[in-house]
């Protein structure tokens, strides 16, 4: 399972007065994914990403039986939860955002809707809620109007549009303020476009 390790940029926790804590997609790093908070976090943010052992933060499809990818996804939910809640104990949650890309974005949302709180924002780089079939019981509390973008594109290899618009749906229902902008043929990829949208929509 997962080690809880990771990796921090920006100023110091404890002078900070926001936090971005970014999760990295499928073989990538923590030192890759923070580089995205270049284009969002100003000197006031503590900027912080986990790693997943082995690089990937659960070993099937995030649309797979649930079975199959744990114990890992209890676990990378357990570390992002931990994470969240270290960083609550010097930051307010309505001052922290959350976002990741392709798997990281599936976690983010997983994680955030498991756990529906007043955050500062929440940014899904192509990604969904997770498993063969959305447990709505499984997610609890309320978003109080928390503002979340969610990036797709029409035909996405990994993240098919319906997932996206499913999880929007259920996040919705928990009082959370969601922006689905879906591109044509986008690549699976951060795009400048898609940057662009979250920072006007959340930054």
């Amino acid at each position: 399972m997962h080690e809880y390790k990771i990796f921090t940029k920006g100023k110091n926790i404890e002078k900070a007065s926001k936090a971005l804590i970014l999760l990295h997609g499928r073989g990538a790093t923590a030192q890759d994914i923070l580089t995205l908070s270049d284009f969002f976090a100003s000197d006031e943010f503590y900027v912080v990403a986990p790693q997943a052992t082995n690089y990937t933060w659960y070993p099937y499809s995030f649309m797979a039986k649930e079975s199959q990818n744990e114990p890992w996804l209890s676990s990378a939910v357990k570390v992002v939860k931990r994470l969240i809640d270290e960083t609550n104990q010097h930051i307010p949650l309505e001052n922290i955002y959350l976002m990741g890309f392709s798997q990281g974005a599936c976690l983010t949302l997983e994680l955030t809707s498991r756990f529906a709180q007043k955050y500062a924002g929440i940014a899904a780089f192509i990604g969904g809620l997770v498993g063969d079939k959305l447990v709505r019981e499984r997610y609890q509390g309320h978003f109080m109007g928390t503002k979340a973008v969610i990036i797709n594109s029409n035909a996405d290899p990994h993240v098919p549009l319906i997932r996206s618009e499913e999880s929007k749906k259920i996040m919705e229902e928990l009082g959370a303020n969601v922006k689905l902008q879906v591109y044509n043929n986008m690549p699976h990829t951060v795009t400048q476009q898609a940057i662009d949208i979250v920072k006007k929509e959340l930054f």
